[in-house]
């Protein structure tokens, strides 16, 4: 069985964007970008909401033939390109670069992919994560909490019908001021 990981960059109110979607709180550093990239490198499917999957397949594509593309950023940009990707919309009709879009019932496909052999899925996407999340699907939260305030916005864990009970396994701060959080779910 699959492990599926959820994992964001968060304000520490716990939003992953500010009010109309603003991510302009989140500060980049090189020792953040780096962690993201090697989660990345460690999983073997991405699952995307729509919203997000359009946020990262307007860039990401071709990022590494951008004049001022640094190592990692191309690394990356090849790295999320070549991954397989699964795209959950209702709205989109067309998606590329390794991808497979689902119209159907999310939680249904998540519960068949989770059940396949193969290496750990990533989740992203509010709206799909907070659906997994409600499922009991999730098996590890994975949090870059930034040391800002945003007071509103979409937030990283939606209303649940149940408690989860968790396990911390991992603490980490970056020098940014960013800190790394990892937990288990425990079951």
């Amino acid at each position: 069985m699959r492990k599926l990981i959820y994992g964001m960059n968060l304000t520490l109110d716990g939003y992953i964007a500010a009010p109309g979607d603003n991510i302009g709180w989140s500060v980049p550093s090189d020792e953040l970008f780096q962690f993201w990239s090697d989660q990345l490198q460690a999983t073997d499917l991405s699952l995307y909401g729509g919203k997000l999957w359009q946020t990262m397949s307007s860039y990401w594509p071709t990022a590494d033939q951008q004049a001022n593309a640094t190592p990692a950023e191309i690394e990356f940009a090849c790295r999320w390109r070549d991954m397989s990707k699964v795209v959950f919309s209702s709205t989109i009709d067309k998606v590329d670069w390794n991808t497979r879009l689902v119209t159907g019932d999310a939680v249904a496909e998540i519960t068949r992919l989770k059940a396949e052999d193969g290496g750990p899925m990533d989740i992203g996407g509010a709206t799909l994560a907070g659906a997994a999340m409600r499922a009991g699907l999730i098996d590890e939260y994975v949090l870059a909490t930034a040391p800002v305030l945003v007071g509103g916005g979409t937030p990283f864990f939606s209303a649940l019908d149940s408690w989860v009970n968790l396990n911390l396994v991992e603490t980490r701060t970056l020098p940014c001021g960013v800190i790394l959080t990892r937990y288990e779910t425990r079951r």
